[in-house]
């Protein structure tokens, strides 16, 4: 029998001796799958309840805006050292604990009597969130030995994410209208303790070492908070805000540059391709989720729809993004990821320009539409620049980079919807046109730099 076939044959026999042990792959993909889709819809099911959420308890535009942000900057600034945590305490150990604090910090969401008390809650999902995410990975790789398996296993977790990601705003559409905003929070209670029973019996993961940068995250997370507070307050306390930002900025490159293991290796940036993978992905998180923040209030706000009516006008441009997902990786495959990521950029370009057109009598279903070009382009796009951003790094750094990657997605959209909400504080209408014309002028950007080298040789960080 020929080595590798031995190989495939022991690992297989693996699986199988944990499917005798009632310890199936298949159920802690489902546990995983599961957990990876609850963090993933969180970050966009609020968005549809937030006019609701006004109502009940106040606060104005900035306060909704943190009651978004709380969670995406909490999970993104994190994301960069729970991978090492998830390896340190190990993968069930770590998955078991962020579902717990997640499912208790939604209780402490849904029963907040006061806004502060809902984005202090969010904080803490956030953080449980960016626990759960690398740790749910990494039980889908334990469970699958088999190299064939185990991608199949990948594509299906990841898929999880896309179908949250479509589900958020019309799950929170009907949960605001047939419950109550508070629902949406709620519902993570019996989902996260499925999760958890899903995980009762599989194998204990192996504690591994890791190296924690400590500094480096606690300085990215003062930097981070500091600029979106900023951002989305204003005035002089913004100002005084935006100085630490930039102080806690400064700090951060210079620890960075000391640390053996750093949480984000600035020798990365020196590739050209990198840079390029993480400015087209932060660009399509601006454009995603600030647009999905804007339009949720103005459905709502400016158009007096439901909170369900609007979720479903989130559906055509939602709905076909993991399908787009599939055609762009196709397209890669066949010609290189330089045209897909241009002709992606290039879509939601066009299709933010589109929205320019937008007004308060523009009939809701004619905006549906002019939704789904922004969305198409970003779902064309990501999965190219991926691909460009693990080409560009050797093999043993495809997992950090991925994880810079997320991050820089992740803040980005944090960062977006602070800027778009300020914009749109100042003027609804005015400020929309405003934040849809900034989103067109970083596609722009990204484009030309895709342009001239997305898909040439380069050398790797």
């Amino acid at each position: 029998m020929p080595t590798n076939q031995k190989q495939r044959s022991a690992r297989l026999s693996t699986e199988r001796g944990d499917l005798k042990k009632g310890h199936t792959p298949a159920r802690t993909l489902t546990a995983a799958l599961l957990g990876f889709a609850l963090i993933t819809l969180d970050a966009s099911v609020v968005n549809v309840a937030l006019p609701a959420i006004g109502s009940a308890l106040g606060g104005g535009l900035s306060g909704l805006q943190w009651v978004v942000d709380a969670y995406t900057l909490a999970f993104a600034a994190l994301m960069l050292s729970t991978g090492a945590f998830a390896d340190r305490a190990g993968a069930s150990r770590a998955y078991a604990l962020g579902i717990t604090v997640f499912a208790l910090a939604s209780a402490a969401c849904g029963l907040a009597p006061t806004l502060p008390v809902l984005i202090g809650a969010r904080v803490v999902q956030g953080v449980a969130a960016a626990v759960v995410l690398p740790a749910s990975l990494s039980l889908v790789r334990q469970a699958y030995t088999d190299p064939a398996r185990r991608a199949k296993a990948v594509a299906l977790w990841a898929a999880g994410g896309s179908v949250a990601v479509a589900l958020g705003p019309v799950a929170g559409g009907a949960l605001t209208t047939v419950w109550d905003w508070r629902g949406i929070f709620f519902i993570n209670l019996p989902l996260g303790a499925v999760a958890l029973l899903l995980l009762v019996g599989a194998p204990r993961s192996e504690r591994r070492p890791a190296p924690l940068d400590l500094p480096g995250q606690l300085t990215a997370v003062i930097a981070l908070t500091a600029l979106t507070f900023a951002v989305i307050e204003g005035g002089t306390t913004g100002l005084a805000a935006f100085a630490v930002a930039v102080a806690a900025a400064v700090l951060f490159v210079r620890v960075e540059g000391r640390q053996a293991h750093p949480v984000v290796p600035l020798g990365l940036f020196r590739n050209r391709a990198v840079r390029v993978s993480v400015a087209a992905g932060a660009a399509c998180s601006v454009a995603f989720y600030g647009v999905v923040f804007v339009f949720s209030l103005f459905f709502q706000q400016v158009q007096g729809r439901s909170a369900l009516y609007t979720g479903l006008l989130f559906l055509p441009m939602s709905g076909l993004i993991g399908v787009t997902n599939v055609v762009s990786g196709k397209l890669a495959g066949r010609y290189g990821p330089r045209l897909p990521m241009l002709i992606g950029q290039a879509l939601a370009a066009a299709g933010l320009l589109a929205l320019l057109s937008v007004g308060p009598g523009t009939p809701t279903a004619v905006v549906a539409v002019l939704l789904v070009p922004m969305a198409l382009g970003c779902a064309l796009t990501i999965p190219p620049l991926t691909a460009v951003m693990m080409d560009a790094v050797p093999a043993e750094r495809a997992g950090l980079a991925a994880g810079v990657l997320n991050a820089a997605r992740q803040v980005a959209g944090g960062l977006g919807i602070a800027v778009f909400g300020a914009l749109v504080n100042g003027g609804f209408a005015t400020g929309t046109r405003a934040s849809l014309a900034l989103a067109a002028a970083l596609f722009a950007l990204t484009f030309l730099l895709s342009f001239r080298r997305a898909d040439r040789p380069a050398s790797r960080a």
